[in-house]
């Protein structure tokens, strides 16, 4: 079992969608200071289910929600999706991946899909 990709939409720095793809083996993730690193993580433990917001360096839950720019509007919501292979079988389920996206809008709903 492993991560196969991480997908963001409006979530803290990712006003776009954008999409890592996690290729067996190691993985690392570098850039420069401000490009986002911690914000993959935090998208990761946010997704998994991550319910205090401070852990994920937020002190309020819509404020994962991409705040907007000088060229950028702010977004009215924020989603995460993650991947996970499951080739090897290790998830007791009957299928060869599961994905999980998890969504939080700016009224404070929000929303799991498996």
């Amino acid at each position: 079992m492993r991560v196969r990709q991480l997908q963001l939409l409006g979530f803290k720095s990712f006003a776009t969608t954008t999409t890592i793809h996690f290729e067996p083996g190691v993985t690392a993730i570098v850039g420069p200071n401000g490009s986002g690193k911690s914000n993959l993580v935090d998208a990761i433990r946010w997704v998994l289910g991550e319910h205090n917001p401070r852990d994920v360096r937020a002190p309020r839950l819509e404020d994962v929600i991409f705040n907007g720019t000088d060229t950028k509007a702010p977004l009215s919501m924020a989603e995460v999706s993650l991947t996970i292979d499951n080739d090897r079988g290790m998830l007791p389920i009957a299928f060869t991946e599961l994905a999980i996206t998890r969504r939080v809008y700016r009224s404070g709903e929000s929303e799991y899909l498996i």
